[in-house]
């Protein structure tokens, strides 16, 4: 088994079982493991499958609900946001790019929620879901900063260790 698939398979089932395991609402690493999954894995459509599969496998025993389309597109989309961070990488983008990822996440999500029936299908009911969501944010956006900087860290010092070595 090459070493890349090795890596996207532990990522793949760390991020898994990160959802299984106990945690305050959505504060997980899945949406850090898709930037840098986007970022680090040349092969576009493997640092696609990496975090989608996560999910897959993990809404398995979870259950499944009615906006995973929302919450799969968002998951995709943050994949395609780290496509962009491959090439420079640096700690302000990462920093950057881990900040919109969650607030995609939180829009679409959210947008998914409001469609689905889950308020009035008025503009009031729309700002009283994302309002209603507000307090799950925060845990979002630290989840998604703190492990995207555990991530890419440990690949900066593993790429400068090698570099050295």
């Amino acid at each position: 088994m090459s070493g890349k698939l090795v890596f996207a398979l532990s990522l793949i089932v760390l991020a898994a079982l990160s959802r299984l395991l106990p945690h305050p609402p959505n504060f997980t690493p899945v949406a850090a493991m898709a930037l840098f999954a986007g970022a680090v894995i040349a092969d576009r459509k493997l640092a696609l499958v990496v975090p989608l599969l996560a999910l897959l496998l993990s809404d398995l025993l979870i259950g499944f609900h009615n906006t995973m389309l929302y919450v799969y597109g968002s998951v995709a989309l943050m994949t395609a946001l780290g496509f962009v961070l491959h090439k420079q990488r640096s700690a302000g983008r990462v920093l950057g790019y881990s900040i919109a990822s969650s607030v995609l996440f939180f829009m679409l999500t959210n947008l998914g929620v409001w469609l689905q029936g889950g308020y009035p299908m008025t503009a009031s009911g729309l700002v009283s879901c994302y309002v209603a969501a507000i307090p799950f944010f925060h845990n979002t956006l630290i989840a998604t900063v703190l492990y995207s900087g555990l991530l890419f860290g440990a690949d900066y010092l593993w790429r400068r260790r090698l570099a050295y070595s």
